[in-house]
């Protein structure tokens, strides 16, 4: 509960570094929230304290079975000096979801929102003054408990820290190549792709850096024998085209097969693009057959991936059956990819006033 927060302040803050010269996930704030739960007692009141290193056994589940979940979102300074969060309600009842489905204990979305905005506060001199970079916000769960036996958790530590991070790619909103070879599989029916648990991207690393040796930046994931488009990176996947009927669509991936993260940029696109009704907005299958046939026919007219961290990404190339496919890009402030982007921006930075962010702080 909110209303048991204690709060520890640090003695002395650590020096705030450079916001243009910032690594993405290198640097931490002073400070970070901890909350402790057992099967008996519940959860503990939660407490936000100095940044510190933790402490666990090294019988604790998350270490040998992956008892372990994620969240990620960001802080904004504005136009105006304002603090704002963006859209934090998805990020939590994600991770609610996803709390769930790892046998880990659930929450009070509110509450834990309530606390996360203290947190923020607390650290707010921490989120840089500059329209290119944030505060990312990284909550996690994990299992604790200290026994080897393949079973839930019956002790488990939320936690919340906090950095400031410059761009997600250095080189900035540039077009990246994909490789996309059907042997590797991000995800599968049954499975956990729907949901942010950290044992979806550990065997992941491995064809990225398959990727980056045979010339392409990020990985398109495909599934099954009709290779079917799921993610691309970490990323959601969105398509800009011209359908055989001439209607002009944007194409994502549904959410049904539960291949696929439901991603909150991903939503907000969804939501915008609906909103300006200036496309059709589908969420299908979508297989790799059907894009080539629409790249040969000059139907596409963007790909991009969608995500928090990067928040859009136009893809400029696939490798696929050991040949590389170019696909129309647009990097014009006519680009439906830029468009999003600007709008996505205008409302996280404080430009447009709007629903989806909560305000922290007024200076």
């Amino acid at each position: 509960q909110f209303a048991d927060l204690e709060i520890e302040l640090c003695k002395e803050t650590c020096q705030k570094p450079d916001p243009d010269k910032l690594i993405f996930g290198h640097t931490f704030s002073d400070h970070m929230l901890e909350v402790k739960w057992d099967i008996d007692k519940g959860w503990s009141a939660p407490k936000i304290c100095p940044f510190h290193d933790l402490t666990i056994h090294p019988a604790s589940k998350v270490l040998h079975y992956a008892s372990q979940l994620f969240e990620g979102s960001k802080a904004y300074r504005g136009y105006d000096n304002k603090v704002r969060l963006f859209r934090p309600d998805l990020n939590m009842e994600r991770m609610k979801r996803t709390a769930e489905r790892s046998a880990l204990p659930t929450f009070d979305t509110n509450e834990l929102v309530k606390c996360i905005k203290k947190l923020v506060e607390v650290d707010k001199d921490w989120v840089p003054a500059s329209l290119k970079s944030s505060l990312y916000i990284r909550p996690t769960l994990i299992g604790t408990e200290p026994s080897l036996g393949v079973n839930k958790s019956n002790e488990a530590l939320l936690y919340v820290i906090t950095g400031p991070v410059g761009p997600y790619f250095p080189t900035g909103f540039k077009p990246v190549s994909l490789l996309a070879d059907p042997q590797y599989v991000r995800a599968w029916e049954g499975g956990c792709g729907a949901f942010k648990m950290g044992a979806n991207y550990a065997p992941t690393v491995m064809i990225q850096r398959d990727a980056v040796a045979r010339g392409c930046q990020q990985v398109l994931w495909l599934h099954g024998s009709d290779h079917q488009i799921t993610e691309v990176g970490t990323m959601n996947f969105l398509m800009y085209w011209v359908n055989k009927n001439g209607e002009e669509e944007l194409v994502t991936p549904d959410l049904e097969s539960g291949l696929i993260l439901p991603g909150v940029t991903r939503q907000c696109i969804l939501d915008l693009a609906r909103e300006w009704n200036t496309v059709k907005v589908v969420e299908r299958k979508l297989c790799m057959e059907e894009l080539l046939e629409a790249i040969e026919e000059k139907r596409i007219k963007e790909l991009f991936g969608a995500g928090t961290a990067c928040v859009v990404c136009p893809i400029e190339s696939i490798l696929y059956k050991d040949q590389k496919i170019f696909v129309p890009t647009d990097t014009s402030d006519k680009a439906l990819s830029i468009k999003f982007y600007n709008a996505l921006h205008d409302i996280q930075y404080g430009k447009v006033e709007h629903p989806w962010t909560t305000l922290i702080s007024e200076t």
